[in-house]
């Protein structure tokens, strides 16, 4: 018994959304590129490691120095959780 190849095709929007409201991101983040992915934060202190959780679409949902801190609200939010390098 072999199993058939299923081809789908997914539209740019439809990949665009795929997860939404289901999937994260977590990545580490330098405070020297803050500023392009979260334009309302403050100025601060170059050189520092700070933690950013993203929806799965890539909309930022929080900036912290804490590790921990992102999987807490990923879960608040009920998200799951990947990690990006």
């Amino acid at each position: 018994m072999g199993l058939k190849h299923v081809s789908s095709h997914l539209s740019k929007n439809d990949l665009a959304h795929l997860g939404a409201g289901e999937v994260g991101y977590i990545r580490k983040m330098r405070s020297d590129e803050v500023s392009r992915v979260f334009p309302e934060a403050p100025d601060m202190e170059p050189g520092l490691d700070l933690w950013a959780l993203f929806g799965a679409d890539g909309t930022p949902i929080l900036l912290t120095d804490n590790r921990s801190s992102t999987f807490f609200k990923a879960a608040e939010d009920d998200l799951k959780t990947v990690s990006l390098h």
